[in-house]
């Protein structure tokens, strides 16, 4: 039985001028010490693990100046030829433009959200199939999921991660971008597409139950058309486990992870381990390193 090749091709940058300046999420803590260069080793690795796997990069120079232009999965969402472009929080907008330049540059019709509302792109809006799992209240809006359904067809299932809380249980605000925060403010640290479904065989996901409020637990348990591994909550909040890249056959990840990976390998797909130790000071992996082009 042949699974779909999914992430054939995918666009990288680079960690150039990777800094945690402005820490706008809870993995990035200003004046941690910080070591670029190994953090330009950790994506050179993710780089070559993605093309071993049989994964075409396309590479580009990563915008300059900007603390977070590495993470390209938050760039946009693309499928047939068209990206639907992100909406970032303010330490991130001076990608936007610079984004719409390199996707534009691979032949993308480009389509773009009103100012107001935010969307992360990738990195919140993971495709399975003619679905994708898409998170609301961090950094992507309802108004997102509305066009990613009308502009690029998908059947769009709306999820809710836990929010931060402060000492006294209540929701946070992050300081530095003024938006609502979590430990999974993207939904590619709380859930993972590792296989996509056919008409044979149902998709496969790998996704962290305590990560979602239970109203969307609830959703993704009802969900008939994949089979799901559950990854423990120290495995996703302390390696990343669930911000992975697929093939389809091969999951290229980060190490520190024994359970996820032992249940993929059950599935049948082989896998490949990374420590991203900098990167994760910034709050991504090895799925934020990368954007799909050819959903």
């Amino acid at each position: 039985m042949q699974n779909p090749v999914i992430n054939q091709t995918v666009l990288m940058s680079g960690a150039d001028f990777m800094s945690n300046a402005s820490p706008i999420n809870p993995y990035m803590h200003q004046g941690e010490p910080f070591n670029r260069q190994k953090a330009m080793q950790e994506h050179q690795a993710i780089q070559k693990a993605l093309e071993d796997a049989g994964i075409t990069v396309v590479k580009v120079d990563p915008p300059a100046d900007c603390q977070d232009g590495i993470f390209t999965a938050n760039w946009a969402l693309t499928r047939g030829g068209k990206a639907l472009m992100s909406h970032l929080p303010n330490a991130r907008q001076a990608e936007e433009a610079y984004a719409a330049k390199m996707l534009g540059q691979q032949g993308l019709e480009l389509h773009f959200l009103p100012e107001d509302v935010r969307f992360s792109g990738q990195g919140d809006a993971l495709p399975c199939g003619d679905y994708v799992f898409a998170g609301t209240g961090y950094r992507t809006d309802p108004a997102a999921h509305t066009a990613i359904s009308e502009i690029l067809g998908y059947k769009v299932i709306p999820l809710q991660t836990i929010p931060a809380r402060d000492a006294n249980g209540t929701p946070v605000i992050n300081q530095a971008s003024g938006w609502p925060d979590s430990d999974f403010y993207d939904i590619d640290l709380a859930i993972a597409i590792l296989r996509w479904p056919t008409l044979e065989q149902k998709g496969l996901v790998a996704w962290c139950p305590e990560a979602f409020e239970p109203a969307s637990q609830a959703t993704i348990r009802g969900l008939d058309f994949v089979d799901r591994i559950e990854v423990p909550l120290q495995e996703a909040v302390g390696v990343s486990a669930c911000n992975l890249v697929s093939s389809g056959y091969h999951v290229v990840m980060n190490a520190g992870a024994p359970t996820l990976q032992a249940a993929i390998e059950k599935a049948g797909l082989s896998v490949t381990t990374l420590s991203n130790k900098e990167l994760a000071k910034n709050g991504g992996s090895v799925r934020c390193c990368s954007v799909t082009l050819d959903n």
